[in-house]
């Protein structure tokens, strides 16, 4: 199921995502695991959401806000370049713009629940297995990641990447691509994994121990730094799992990261 909102001449989708439960985090055997991914624990999402089939592509961005701060420009890569800041003043404009429109930053166990999509694997077909730092061929249907990101890349300004250990394919300079070209989810989500790293709205956590059971945002007054999810075009196969998390603070930004959009029902 899914619906569609427009702001000026561009179209998003988004996908329902109901209501369920499931565990979050990674067995302490999963390849890549690292410790801050445990203990899990079981969540109940007790109310569905929609959320963007694609991360914020630079059109959407560009639409909303008028200008375009991505590195790699192509109205449908993801926008990147953009803090979790400047993510909140995006939401601000767009309600503007499309009043009731209420859009957010999912948090982070719902965002793990929509990539795990009803399933419980290190990946949403499967198990990972992991042969070098950039080579999980199993990742190459659905993630652009580092061992894969630069095979025909077709932007002059792509980062250098001849140095990176042991990719799946040889590249020599690597970026953002269009959202869609890798597999979607069993709900239908694209670029859930790689590509982008995207924003939640959680404070960081160095565990889950005492995480909510509910799926709601999670605050941290000790700590500022703000969750991304997801893995990008330039990180190692391990870092682009469901369970994986990363942290920054919540005015960086940098060609790497980037978000998706969320809406209540």
């Amino acid at each position: 199921m899914f619906v569609e909102f427009t702001i000026g001449d561009v179209t998003q989708r988004m996908r329902w995502i109901p209501p369920g439960y499931f565990t979050m985090g990674s067995l302490e055997d999963e390849p890549g695991r690292y410790d801050d991914e445990g203990p899990q624990h079981k969540v109940t999402i007790h109310s569905g959401f929609w959320l963007a089939d694609t991360p914020c592509t630079q059109a959407l961005w560009q639409a909303v806000m008028g200008q375009n701060p991505s590195r790699f420009q192509t109205p449908d890569r993801p926008v990147e370049t953009v803090s979790f800041e400047d993510v909140q003043e995006f939401f601000k404009q767009t309600e503007a713009l499309s009043p009731g429109l209420q859009l957010f930053l999912p948090s982070e166990a719902q965002w793990e629940y929509a990539c795990r999509a009803d399933t419980t694997t290190a990946i949403y077909t499967g198990e990972i297995q992991i042969y070098g730092k950039n080579n999980a061929p199993v990742l190459d249907p659905i993630a652009w990641y580092g061992g894969n990101s630069g095979k025909d890349f077709d932007l002059e300004n792509g980062r250098g990447s001849s140095s990176w250990l042991e990719k799946q394919y040889p590249h020599i300079r690597a970026g953002t691509r269009r959202v869609r070209l890798k597999g979607p989810n069993p709900w239908g989500l694209y670029d859930m994994l790689g590509n982008v790293w995207e924003w939640c709205t959680d404070h960081w956590h160095d565990s889950y121990i005492g995480a909510p059971a509910d799926g709601q945002v999670w605050v941290n007054p000790n700590d500022a730094r703000r969750i991304l999810r997801g893995g990008s075009w330039h990180y190692y196969a391990r870092n682009v799992r469901a369970a994986y998390r990363f942290k920054r603070e919540s005015t960086n930004r940098d060609a790497f990261s980037g978000f998706r959009c969320a809406r209540v029902l």
